[in-house]
């Protein structure tokens, strides 16, 4: 009764008939009360986002699982210090952190949201060593600015990882088991005869939706279905205007990509020290010094490809193509991605790979997830050797490694082998896009992600993060990132507030507006949708409503940072500073490298004109975002306020040498001058700046000043007339018509005379 119970609890999971799983654990906890039974009913409201009741559920119990799964009810319900205990309790510090990667990838977690960096970085890497295809870790670790290049956690030594954890479960072709049987988790499982295996724990680490939400893996003891969480964070949106010149170097990207192997590969192994030979150790031993030559050069060859550089069809009319299309496409741990770019400064409408696949394009030959397509052991080989004995032996030896079970499939060795070695390659080209993209080098980060094969880079998320780094250097390409995003996977809400935030920028309303209202309709709970709804306000100039709307995404998740800066941006468009410097706070606790809330805290000291905060907020969002011309143009105005102008032009150079066509930095160097009374090179510097912004009515007013301070009335009466021609605030146009009077104090008093 107890096992048919259980598996009548799995199938309802699998079902996602969470309320049918629920009421038969009852049942089977009714019946058979025991921790483990109690670990299934907890895991049940876990996947039902019912954490209260596993955490009550599960208070108290003492196995390694129930209290993984108690501090998941403790981090959803944001009691990180209940959490942090159950994972390392005190009267135990020498106690293994439950459930390996996906355990101390919750603790690194519970660590970063307790401020306690180091020990978040230092779990986050545990997790990657102990599951290398835990990319949330590794996710984590780039928000934190402290991951190392991809290829320090893809590697060779990930690949050996994951074909130990895979190789070594095999032990019989007839050994249908799951990957928990090996113990790659240390976990008890109820698993019924027609059920198939599952997926093993550490491949099944998993992120919420929608948005950039970094969920954890939740897994009850005996369920093998995911379990949303409610986390994100946001911490590298852009708020100030973009750099455009930082694209200058961009190409449009290829439309595919071919893989190629390099000498620093698997293939360098010898067969004896390579990952196929801890198969099965009792069986291997006695029998690999009877494999003749011929057979042992058989068997590595369909371990490790020996394939050479391939070109696409479809990047040159001339290329060849490889006539064996069942040739392994991923080549060992090295493989390199070759690059071939177009012409041209930035990305124009071939920027972005087409979405549209035209029939008959040869896939197998450039797609990196292709593999070993026909990998099928020939049984009936012709012996290399005399003896039939050995022959039978070498056989066996084949059809041994050949059946191991994952993900519900029976898979040979060496497919295992060059699927390892294709997601590691993946990986290392998506790690190293995405931790460029952490660090602001933008235009590095664009080349990463446009070295990725043509299948990926047309995703939704891929597209989005590109949207990302656009909207640090060009909110146009931004945009045009971002509506491929959509069209793609219009149900992904990832970056859809920073799509938001770009479209506030370019002013585009009725884009805006739609954009928010397709955002609400797809997920009214998703804190994405509220700060679109929120920008659509602000951009009327409606600044309480939304205030109200940014507050509610706050409220929905309160850990995402991007909603709190966005709250503080509206408090001190209400000039209600004190507000929006607690907002801003919010954000920096649960991001300390969101630099959007750094600038806001340094305008608003600025505005206070309490210069010497407003210098150290600007040059902390500035250690963050060392590229960001807009950082830059404030640091200076902040430091000229203080007095420090030979420091102000310097940081006023770097601003300009970032983007050229920001008119902010030039415009504040002139005033820098002006003040140092070096008139000529000022007025050098705005003539230059009227070519980039020709309508800017403040660029000829300060030279209306500048004239006036050299006595050319005439010619600053002329600009001053210009600027107010120009439609200026009224604030500035109040400025300008005093000082048009003032200009004319003198000539009055020397009639006087």
């Amino acid at each position: 009764m107890e096992a048919i119970l259980v598996d009548c609890v799995q199938k309802s999971l699998r079902h996602f008939l969470h309320s049918n799983a629920i009421f038969l654990s009852h049942r089977l906890c009714a019946e058979f009360p025991s921790e483990t039974n109690l670990q299934l009913l907890a895991g049940c409201y876990l996947q039902s986002n019912q954490a209260h009741s596993a955490y009550h559920i599960l208070k108290g119990t003492q196995m390694a699982q129930s209290r993984y799964l108690f501090a998941m009810s403790c981090f959803q319900m944001d009691l990180l210090n209940e959490a942090e205990a159950a994972l390392c309790p005190a009267n135990e510090p020498s106690a293994e952190v439950p459930n390996g990667a996906a355990g101390h990838y919750l603790l690194g977690l519970i660590y970063r949201y307790t401020d306690r960096r180091k020990s978040a970085i230092h779990h986050f890497k545990q997790a990657l060593s102990m599951d290398p295809v835990m990319w949330a870790a590794y996710e984590e670790l780039c928000i934190l600015g402290a991951a190392e290049e991809a290829t320090a956690f893809f590697g060779e030594a990930a690949a050996l990882c994951i074909q130990k954890q895979y190789l070594n479960c095999s032990t019989s072709p007839k050994l249908h088991s799951s990957a928990e049987d090996c113990n790659l988790v240390d976990s008890r499982h109820y698993v019924s005869e027609d059920s198939s295996p599952r997926q093993p724990k550490h491949m099944q680490s998993l992120k919420d939706i929608p948005g950039n939400h970094h969920g954890v893996p939740l897994l009850g003891v005996t369920s093998g279905q995911p379990i949303n969480s409610g986390l994100s964070n946001i911490s590298y949106y852009n708020t100030p205007s973009p750099m455009v010149t930082q694209m200058s170097g961009v190409v449009p990207p290829p439309l595919c990509r071919n893989v190629q192997p390099n000498g620093s590969n698997m293939n360098s192994l010898s067969v004896e020290n390579s990952p196929r030979s801890t198969v099965n150790s009792t069986i291997q031993a006695p029998r690999r010094k009877f494999v003749d030559e011929g057979k042992l050069r058989k068997i590595s060859g369909r371990l490790f490809s020996d394939s050479g550089p391939r070109r696409s069809s479809r990047l040159s009319g001339d290329a060849s193509v490889n006539a064996n299309p069942n040739t392994t496409a991923v080549s060992g741990n090295g493989t390199s991605y070759s690059s071939k770019y177009f012409s041209g400064s930035k990305l124009n409408s071939t920027a972005f790979r087409s979405v549209t696949v035209r029939k008959g394009q040869p896939w197998a030959n450039e797609n990196i997830d292709e593999g070993i397509h026909n990998d099928v052991i020939d049984d009936s080989r012709a012996p290399t050797t005399s003896s039939s004995s050995l022959t039978m032996e070498a056989k066996s030896y084949e059809q041994e490694e050949a059946y191991i079970p994952v993900g519900g499939q029976v898979i040979s060795g060496s497919k295992v082998i060059s699927g390892a070695s294709e997601i590691l390659t993946l990986l290392r080209v998506l790690g190293e896009g995405f931790r460029l993209a952490c660090l602001y080098r933008c235009q590095d980060a664009l080349e990463a992600f446009q070295k990725l094969p043509y299948k990926h880079y047309n995703t939704g998320w891929v597209l989005s993060q590109v949207g990302k780094v656009y909207c640090e250097v060009d909110y146009l390409e931004a945009d045009r990132a971002f509506g491929l995003a959509r069209q793609i996977t219009p149900y992904n809400l990832e970056g859809m507030d920073v799509y938001s935030t770009v479209l506030y920028h370019l002013k585009e309303d009725m884009k805006l507006s739609y954009l928010a209202q397709e955002l609400t309709q797809t997920d009214r709970l998703a804190p994405q949708s509220w700060c679109a709804m929120g920008n659509c306000y602000s951009l009327q100039k409606d600044h309480e409503t939304a205030l109200k709307n940014f507050q509610r995404a706050a409220q929905l998740n309160p850990r995402f940072a991007y909603a709190h800066t966005l709250c503080g941006h509206e408090y001190v468009a209400l000039e209600d500073f004190e507000n929006g410097i607690k907002c801003y706070q919010s954000a920096l606790r649960v991001d300390t490298r969101h630099y959007n809330a750094w600038y806001g805290l340094g305008m608003v000291y600025l505005r206070q004109e309490k210069f010497e905060f407003s210098e150290h907020h600007f040059r902390m969002a500035f250690q963050i975002n060392p590229r960001s011309s807009v950082i830059l143009s404030y640091l200076g105005t902040a430091l000229h306020a203080l007095k420090r102008s030979e420091e102000a032009l310097v940081v006023m150079e770097k601003a300009i040498l970032a983007d050229k066509k920001n008119p902010v930095p030039m415009y504040q160097k002139a005033n820098i001058l002006m003040s140092l009374e070096k008139f000529d090179e000022a007025l050098k510097v705005l003539e230059e700046l009227k070519e980039y912004a020709p309508r800017e009515s403040s660029v000829y007013a300060l030279m209306g000043n500048i004239y006036k301070r050299r006595n050319m009335h005439e010619r600053a009466m002329l600009h001053y007339g210009i600027s107010l021609d120009l439609k200026p605030s009224a604030t500035d146009a109040a400025a300008i018509k005093a000082a048009i009077e003032k200009l004319h104090v003198p000539d009055e008093m020397d009639d006087n005379l």
